[in-house]
């Protein structure tokens, strides 16, 4: 049968485009399906200030009248201008295991991209790295955190053949939560040094009021320990808003870590979270009825810790504060029971955030990959 492309148009058209994963995946026990809620928020824009600076353009594949995959075309205008590219990006890809299917929404892209003076198409990217990004090329039998992607083996293969070549890649990490060895002395010992020698101090969040008081603080160190990492792009005034109200609400203070030095000046921070995916899959994408059930749950009785985000002031890398915060983390997994830490992408050259898991035996059990095609 031919392939039909639609562009998204209409509300009905976007829930489309965002329930076509559930046929994807059907019955796969390692997809975790986001909340259509906060799909449905991400491509409205109204509600997502990411639009101020982007702008997106939907596709659905359709067989035999029935959507079997989907892409959105993102022109990220401000990260054209901070890398002076004439870059469009993809992103939410899926389909079916067919490669005329998968063609078939790469070259509406593409095509978009060429109509706009485009040079090149990168993606798995978001409007921002708090959207998922990069395709998963190892670790297809993993569960996934809820913040990454999870795709089929074959997606890789199919991309690649349409021509895209490998642009980054990142690792993911998980290890045991050390409560038969305990954190070794001799971090210990280095950490109490570089408290002393720095005239650090790690802050300690008493209540969610508190994180949402210093949060601002937060995103302006986040821009600043992003501002040279691969895709990032700055943050506006409006998107701090929108990630404080859609996020911030829900960290315990127990899980966010933060080294202020001797003028209350935050310098460093390290946000975690309890895994939910399991969780996720249970909601099934809805919080009613009793998808807010499941995550409340998971939020008390949990076995794996997520390393979320991390940043430090340039002024202070180097010195040890990422280890600072390592440590706390580890003293709070290990209070709260967790019994395995897992990390979120981190690109593969990015030797010193790696190092962080060197003591507690790591295995890296994901890698995912940014893809790039020129155009021209």
């Amino acid at each position: 049968m031919a392939i039909n492309i639609k562009i998204v148009k209409t509300k009905k058209d976007l829930k489309t485009f965002i329930k076509v994963p559930y046929m994807i995946f059907k019955d796969n026990p390692y997809w975790v399906p986001p909340l259509i809620k906060d799909e449905l928020q991400t491509f409205d824009r109204k509600k997502n200030p990411a639009y101020e600076s982007a702008d997106t353009k939907l596709f659905i594949a359709y067989k035999d009248e029935k959507p079997v995959g989907r892409i959105a075309g993102i022109l990220s205008y401000i990260a054209n201008d901070k890398y002076n590219v004439k870059n469009l990006r993809f992103g939410w890809l899926d389909t079916i295991d067919d490669y005329e299917v998968a063609s078939s929404l790469f070259k509406a892209v593409e095509n978009w991209g060429r109509e706009l003076g485009m040079e090149s198409l990168t993606g798995p990217h978001g409007f921002t790295d708090f959207d998922p990004e990069g395709m998963l090329t190892e670790g297809f039998d993993e569960l996934p955190t809820i913040v990454t992607i999870y795709n089929h083996s074959y997606y890789p293969q199919l991309t690649e053949k349409y021509g895209f070549e490998k642009d980054v890649d990142y690792f993911e990490f998980k290890t045991m939560v050390p409560h038969e060895t305990g954190i070794p002395e001799k971090l210990l010992r280095l950490a109490q040094r570089i408290k002393e020698r720095s005239n650090l101090r790690i802050f300690k969040f008493k209540s969610k009021k508190e994180i949402l008081t210093r949060s601002k603080e937060l995103f302006n160190l986040l821009d600043e320990a992003f501002e040279e990492i691969y895709g990032s792009v700055p943050i506006s005034k409006n998107q701090v808003e929108y990630y404080m109200k859609n996020y911030f609400s829900f960290i315990d203070p127990d899980m966010l870590k933060a080294v202020i030095n001797e003028k209350d000046e935050m310098i460093g921070f390290m946000i975690t979270f309890p895994n939910l995916s399991k969780a996720f899959q249970k909601a099934k994408g809805k919080l009613f009825p009793i998808g807010w059930y499941h995550i409340l749950k998971a939020l008390k009785k949990h076995e794996v810790i997520d390393f979320y985000l991390a940043g430090i002031k340039k002024k202070y890398r180097g010195i040890g504060v990422d280890l600072l915060m390592v440590i706390e983390i580890v003293k709070t997994a290990m209070k709260k029971g967790f019994k395995y830490a897992e990390s979120n992408p981190e690109l593969e050259d990015n030797k010193k955030v790696h190092a962080q898991w060197k003591y507690y035996n790591p295995t890296q059990h994901k890698r995912r990959r940014i893809y790039k095609k020129k155009i021209v």
